[in-house]
């Protein structure tokens, strides 16, 4: 028999997104599988239909945003699978997703988090994802395989990568326990990566498998160009240096970012008088000044 998958996906305010992702799981060939959606108290669009269109799902509703870290965990908190794949609801999949999958984690022990293919849902056939080099240490950014290449089967082989995409990505229920669960103190975006970091420093491979495919919708939840995501991303991607940058390489990349990237794109900001996000960069740098955040280096526990 198939060992249990569980899927994992977090629901904000999107239950139409959400039930559209559900209605490509049932497609699924694998055999053996639950899904759990977490609904983060959406705030105006009430999860209900999630639930009366799809009974077969496991719906848990939190009392409080927790965030995509907090939410996912939660829904670990409920897994029985052998394997979780966390995804995000602004996907649809393949039939054959899980298979490939799976295959790597029943052959090689050493593989500790994995994510398909991911190509953008309104873009046929352009890539997000085949893989990463890893997040520059000087610019804190990700540098994507494949990123807006068209899909001629180039990206189809599996290997070793340097992080996974956490739109979906699939971990041993034991490496978590290994590991701890995802970090939390990021709320939402680059948590993803630093819990890659941890797998790898507990002696994991991150891994990519291009047999597997995904179809992402990208940021329906907080949109492309909102506040909230301008804020976040400022505010971890500092925050992601600080807890996995050593030496030399943190304080240059500290300061490229400081001297060099917020520069840049407060000015473009101010020219452009998108004045919300000018200051939503800047609350997510002072989030870094405030006592009780001073102290999350490297090695710090959550």
């Amino acid at each position: 028999m198939q060992p249990l998958v569980s899927i994992i996906t977090v629901n904000y305010n999107q239950p139409g997104i959400t039930c559209e992702l559900l209605a490509s799981l049932r497609l699924l060939t694998y055999s053996n599988y639950e899904v759990i959606v977490v609904d983060n108290a959406s705030p105006t669009q009430s999860p209900d239909p999630i639930a009366a269109q799809f009974p077969e799902i496991n719906l848990i509703r939190s009392s409080h945003n927790l965030g995509f870290a907090g939410g996912n965990n939660l829904g670990v908190a409920a897994a029985r699978g052998k394997y979780v794949f966390f995804l995000n609801n602004d996907t649809e999949v393949a039939p054959g997703l899980l298979e490939p999958l799976v295959a790597l984690f029943e052959t090689n022990p050493q593989a500790g988090i994995a994510s398909p293919k991911i190509r953008y849902y309104h873009s046929a056939g352009l890539i997000q994802y085949a893989g990463c080099a890893g997040i520059n240490p000087w610019t804190g950014r990700g540098r994507t395989i494949g990123s807006r290449e068209p899909d001629v089967g180039q990206h189809n082989g599996s290997f070793a990568t340097g992080l996974a995409h956490g739109a979906a990505m699939m971990l041993p229920m034991r490496v978590i326990r290994e590991v701890g669960l995802m970090p939390e103190l990021y709320f939402l975006y680059y948590e993803e990566h630093d819990w890659c970091q941890m797998v790898r420093r507990a002696g994991y491979e991150c891994h990519y498998v291009g047999a597997a495919t995904v179809l992402h919708k990208e940021s329906v939840s907080v949109g492309k160009a909102s506040v909230l995501k301008t804020h976040y991303m400022y505010r971890n991607r500092l925050l992601f240096m600080r807890r996995n940058v050593r030496g030399w390489q943190l304080w240059s990349g500290v300061l490229f970012f400081l001297l060099v990237a917020v520069p840049r794109h407060s000015l473009s900001f101010l020219l452009n008088a998108r004045h919300d996000h000018l200051r939503a960069l800047w609350r997510g740098l002072r989030w870094h000044l405030q006592p009780h955040n001073v102290h999350h280096n490297h090695f710090l526990s959550v």
